[in-house]
């Protein structure tokens, strides 16, 4: 069974996250940039569904994540464009926050870069992600919301779909 991920601030506007997989480095790649793979795991907590997935995964190309509560119908999501596709080792793309009807102290304005690389080694991957905020404070703030911690929530469904004894 894969550790949970840890999450490391390299610097004062950085989130990195390293998480491994026991899987090809393909799915993981794929649970990263197929749709519907994507509204498989991509949810947190339960109690949440992931009602639109729309994704471009090219250089230039854009996406649209919007996820839904269950309790409330409350929305909200990310929308950015990719600026680096290197299958199935690195994705780069930048994130913008959509509030929709949440209340989330998430940072909304300027971007943050987000950076995907994995890497396999013995039918281990592992994933780092690097998150890099405009500023000190939007990277605090995003963090203040729990968002590794929905992460991991998503990382364990894929450690379910791609080994189901391991759950």
């Amino acid at each position: 069974m894969p550790k949970p991920l840890e999450v490391t601030l390299p610097s004062d506007r950085e989130v990195r996250v390293v998480r491994s997989f026991n899987a090809a480095r393909e799915l993981v790649w794929d649970a990263h940039t197929k749709p519907e793979l994507m509204q498989k795991w991509c949810l947190g907590p339960p109690g949440w569904s992931m009602p639109v997935c729309e994704m471009d995964v090219r250089v230039g190309g854009a996406y649209r994540w919007r996820w839904k509560s269950d309790e409330d119908g409350a929305e909200f999501g990310f929308y950015g464009t990719f600026s680096e596709v290197k299958a199935p080792s690195k994705l780069a793309h930048d994130q913008y926050y959509d509030p929709g009807d949440m209340d989330y102290a998430m940072p909304v304005g300027d971007p943050c870069l987000v950076t995907l690389e994995l890497s396999e080694q013995a039918g281990v991957t592992t994933l780092v992600c690097t998150m890099k905020f405009a500023t000190e404070k939007a990277r605090d703030e995003a963090v203040s919301t729990g968002m590794t911690d929905g992460m991991e929530i998503g990382y364990a469904r894929i450690d379910e779909m791609f080994n189901p004894k391991a759950a």
